[in-house]
């Protein structure tokens, strides 16, 4: 399965002018528009988030989006959560994981499912596994779930990293035992190349550090019943680096990068998923 979402998404990714021009047809149509009373009691940034959607819009970078505190952020992920459970709509997806997944483009998810935006900027495994429960009450159809680097990247131990893992897909699986949950593999980054202001910190972490790590989170989801997604041979150049067409700053992703995720996505939903 990966070696053929590899291939296919290496031609993807050369195309991705053409992959922009059809976004318009893969919408969601029936749920995630601005205006639709499903999105009324949405707050803070999954409002900004649908206002984007609507106007056709790219979520802004996060150098130059809403600065909030990591107190305030669980509280507009976890007012969001429930606003969404009182909905109950169908389909429901969740983006679990740090700024990578925060500020994915909402145009860009794919369509047929409802989505909703629970990660946060800087975090790490030991902080969304606390946070899980704002989820309790949601009728969730699936879980893509990417975290670690931030752990990698500020001194974790692979041990305490892979420990916390493990328990954030088992309570998922635990509280949800219908949702298909997605582990996603870690991204590389951009080493010496990268302009990131800690460069020190990814120049210091070996790519052969994440490919591991990567291993093991396979290891996690194979023994939990769980879905893998390997985004890493996709995004990787033949050094270990991050692509610098595919990112801002050696760390995060800028649009191209995203299109490449969301096609991944939705080759991977459409052929694996239920």
């Amino acid at each position: 399965m990966n070696g053929l979402l590899f291939a296919t998404l290496l031609a993807v990714s050369q195309e991705s002018s053409s992959i922009g021009r059809g976004l318009q047809a893969d919408r969601v149509t029936d749920s995630a528009m601005i205006g639709d009373p499903m999105l009324a009691d949405l707050t803070g940034d999954a409002a900004i988030a649908a206002a984007a959607i609507a106007d056709g819009a790219e979520l802004p970078h996060p150098s130059g989006g809403v600065r909030r505190s990591y107190e305030e952020w669980l509280e507009v992920l976890s007012a969001d959560a429930k606003a969404i459970a009182r909905k109950n709509p169908s389909h429901l997806t969740v983006l679990l994981g740090d700024s990578l997944s925060l500020w994915f483009p909402g145009e860009l998810m794919p369509g047929k499912r409802f989505w909703i935006n629970q990660s946060i900027s800087g975090e790490k495994t030991e902080g969304l596994l606390k946070r899980l429960d704002f989820l309790e009450d949601n009728n969730v159809e699936a879980v893509f779930l990417m975290i670690g680097i931030n752990d990698l990247i500020w001194g974790k131990s692979d041990e305490e990293i892979l420990s916390n893992y493990k328990e954030i897909v088992r309570q998922l699986k635990e509280e949800h035992p219908q949702t298909q949950i997605v582990v996603q593999s870690i991204l590389p980054h951009g080493g010496e190349n990268s302009t990131w202001e800690s460069r020190d910190k990814l120049e210091a972490l070996g790519s052969d550090r994440i490919v591991n790590m990567n291993d093991q989170l396979k290891e996690i989801a194979d023994d939990n019943n769980a879905y893998y997604l390997d985004l890493y041979p996709i995004f990787v150049t033949g050094d270990g680096n991050l692509r610098d067409d595919l990112t801002t700053d050696g760390l995060h992703l800028n649009r191209q990068g995203y299109l490449v995720w969301r096609s991944a996505i939705a080759l991977y939903a459409q052929l694996e998923l239920q």
